[in-house]
């Protein structure tokens, strides 16, 4: 797992929920390589690391939001997100930004209800 890039906790559990904070593809210390293909690819890759700390995983991811330096990249997120979670469908929204922490891409959170 990545240390945070701020203030906050990276994954809290709230009752039979978890909430994942905004995810950047950050890597030992410095931005995955590969634009935001590889970037989020990494962040994906933090959140898991994240919910397996917790005992959960990408299935029970229940709603995203993904935040894209670049709405043009669109397509190319929807690829990494579909290899991801594969036939698994969490709720999700996609939105354009002007700026992500330390010039990142693109960002991910995630809500995940590990309840009966």
């Amino acid at each position: 797992m990545s240390t945070p890039v701020g203030p906050y906790t990276p994954i809290v559990r709230a009752g039979d929920w978890l909430v994942v904070s905004g995810q950047v593809g950050i890597v030992d210390g410095k931005l995955a390589d590969g634009g935001t293909t590889g970037q989020l690819e990494q962040a994906l890759a933090n959140l898991d690391a994240l919910l397996a700390s917790e005992g959960a995983t990408k299935d029970q991811v229940v709603k995203t939001m993904v935040f894209l330096r670049h709405m043009s990249d669109y397509a190319l997120m929807n690829e990494t997100y579909l290899a991801y979670f594969g036939d698994h469908r969490p709720a999700r929204s996609a939105i354009g930004v002007a700026e992500l922490p330390i010039g990142a891409l693109v960002e991910i959170e995630a809500w995940a209800f590990v309840g009966s």
